[in-house]
């Protein structure tokens, strides 16, 4: 099968792949010119949720890839199980929580203020989606829909 075959029957690889790619594209940007990233850089992806019919390939597949390892199901997260990320977010990887969600890969921009964060998002345009809501334990999300993708905000418990 081609890889453009791949992309069409996998829309969920393709963003998580183009999704590494940015991260380490930018990454060798910032290490071979030797300067300060500019300051959109400092927009951190806390939560990376990937929502799959296969939680267990898709856990094993990142596993060889990245050298992680997934954790069991965390009930607080719908049943993810996670992995760390570099700078203190996860990877979360979970099957659909009902009947009509599909697969999809969804970023949780880390803010430190979600409710500014969602006004924000609402001013820009966005249809909120999920209204922010606390994770005990994990903080607070919401989750905006803007140019067909879904976005995710994420604040950090207090104290972290």
């Amino acid at each position: 099968m081609s890889v453009s075959e791949h992309v069409r029957r996998r829309p969920a690889l393709a963003l998580t792949t183009g999704l590494i790619a940015c991260a380490l594209s930018f990454a060798s940007w910032a290490l071979a010119e030797d300067k300060k990233p500019p300051a959109a850089a400092e927009m951190q992806v806390w939560y990376l949720e990937v929502v799959t019919m296969d939680v267990d390939k898709v856990c094993a597949a990142y596993s060889a890839a990245g050298g992680v390892t997934f954790g069991k199901p965390d009930a607080g997260l719908g049943g993810a199980r996670t992995a760390p990320m570099p700078g203190g977010g996860m990877v979360g990887v979970r099957a659909p929580m009902r009947e009509t969600e599909a697969p999809i890969v969804r970023p949780y921009w880390l803010v430190k203020d979600i409710e500014a964060a969602v006004a924000a998002a609402k001013k820009a345009g966005g249809e909120v989606a999920v209204e922010p809501m606390e994770i005990p334990g994990h903080g607070k999300f919401a989750i905006y829909l803007q140019g067909g993708v879904d976005h995710g905000l994420w604040e950090k418990p207090a104290g972290r």
